[in-house]
């Protein structure tokens, strides 16, 4: 809808030479008017998708979804891209909890909100973002910094500080001066608070090296009896060094990822994108398909009105077929061939269970889906996580999924692309 404020700034926007208004008022009272009366199916918010499926599938008057474009874009883009940057993160830390600790370096406050409920989604067990964990009912977890070490005296001395102010919450981030050192101080005030019938849950690290240090770390603390005091490390984490740092025989129980996830430093754009599929002939009433080509073939966009199915096999997913409902197929021996190398194809094997992954989420303008928490959908892609074959997880060279167009829509996207190609080549 458009608010009274938002259609007079809009009338008030004036062309290039100041003399005219770039919208009539009859434009601006059908915006008045408008209502949404569009119908949108979509995958379920964590489930693993593959390059060149249709993630979200928009149907309504052109305007409309027009509308949608940019913002629809803008939320898809970020968050996909965070939750996989999570997800990425969290597989490789098998098991041990990963900690999103980005609100500092996130781009700007919103992005900082938004990548908190998208690392969770992607399997994150806590926050430090405060405002997320109120939110999103995110658990919040965060430990002191250098600066309330620098603030005392000495190193011993703000740690028996921490303690007494909140001896429930006793981690210590031992790394200010000398990270040895600060561990074995950390023991001696672990010593104090079992005097106190309290626990010291864990130590932070968050400089040199981790694997050496978390080593010798662990080693001091099970000798002086401190044998589940956990071992956080923090300091631009991301999957290929915590990937390496188990590798090393790193003694370290959880991990405290910041910059690298929340910005996805490695990737930081995804390229979704959304394009005019079919139009309907309003004189015949009936889908025309719409095709954009590109002198790259990985920006020729596919024609239709698309579906994915999904085949899965003993918990494990299989192929995914990216159909048209406009066209009938063989759907008892369906074949899928690559959309950007028609020399790779497959037959979908039998007896698969299958699953059409767009489902109703508006119709005709009305919400007729029921959102579930975040807890449910980090728990969803979890188990979406398990049914992808350890060979497609890989972080080096994975083994690329079998994802692909349905042989009748591949040939009538080659077909299109042959008629508009040869109409320029005609008129040159």
């Amino acid at each position: 809808r458009f608010d009274e404020d938002d259609l007079n700034y809009l009338f008030s926007l004036k062309t290039n030479d100041e003399k005219s208004y770039y919208f009539e008022k009859e434009f601006i009272d059908y915006l008045r008017n408008l209502k949404l009366t569009i119908s949108i199916e979509g995958v379920h918010e964590g489930t693993i998708v593959f390059p060149h499926e249709p993630i979200l599938r928009i149907r309504g008057p052109i305007l409309q979804c027009q509308l949608l474009e940019t913002p629809l874009l803008n939320i898809l883009n970020f968050h996909s891209l965070i939750t996989t940057k999570a997800s990425r993160i969290v597989e490789v830390a098998k098991g041990s909890s990963v900690l999103e600790f980005g609100l500092r370096r996130a781009q700007g406050i919103d992005g900082a909100i938004s990548a908190s409920r998208a690392a969770f989604i992607g399997g994150c067990t806590a926050t430090s973002n405060t405002l997320a964990g109120k939110l999103f009912q995110i658990p919040v977890r965060g430990t002191h910094g250098h600066s309330w070490v620098m603030s005392y005296g000495e190193e011993l001395e703000s740690f028996f500080a921490f303690a007494k102010a909140l001896p429930h919450n006793t981690i210590f981030l031992v790394d200010t001066f000398n990270s040895i050192e600060g561990v074995k101080k950390a023991i001696e005030v672990g010593k104090w608070l079992k005097k106190q019938n309290q626990k010291l849950l864990g130590i932070r690290i968050d400089s040199g090296d981790l694997a050496y240090i978390s080593q010798e770390a662990r080693e001091l603390l099970d000798k002086a009896g401190f044998r589940d005091t956990l071992i956080i490390a923090s300091n631009d984490l991301n999957e290929e060094v915590i990937e390496s740092l188990i590798k090393q025989g790193a003694q370290i129980g959880a991990w405290g990822v910041g910059t690298q996830l929340v910005t996805a430093f490695d990737e930081p754009a995804l390229g979704a994108v959304y394009k005019l599929s079919a139009l309907k002939n309003e004189s015949t009433n009936k889908f025309e398909h719409c095709i954009k080509i590109s002198e790259q073939s990985v920006k020729t966009s596919t024609p239709g009105i698309l579906q994915v199915r999904r085949y899965q096999s003993q918990d494990k997913f299989v192929a995914d077929m990216i159909f048209d409902e406009l066209i009938p197929f063989d759907e008892k021996n369906p074949m899928i061939i690559d959309p950007v190398d028609q020399f790779r194809f497959r037959s979908i094997p039998k007896d698969c269970e299958q699953e059409d992954l767009l489902k109703p989420i508006f119709k005709n303008g009305q919400c007729v889906y029921r959102s579930p928490t975040l807890q449910e959908t980090q728990a969803y892609l979890s188990k979406q996580r398990s049914y992808l074959h350890a060979s497609n997880k890989r972080l080096l060279n994975p083994h690329t999924y079998a994802a692909g167009l349905e042989k009748n829509l591949h040939q009538l996207k080659m077909d299109l692309i042959f008629k508009y190609k040869t109409q320029k080549f005609c008129k040159n």
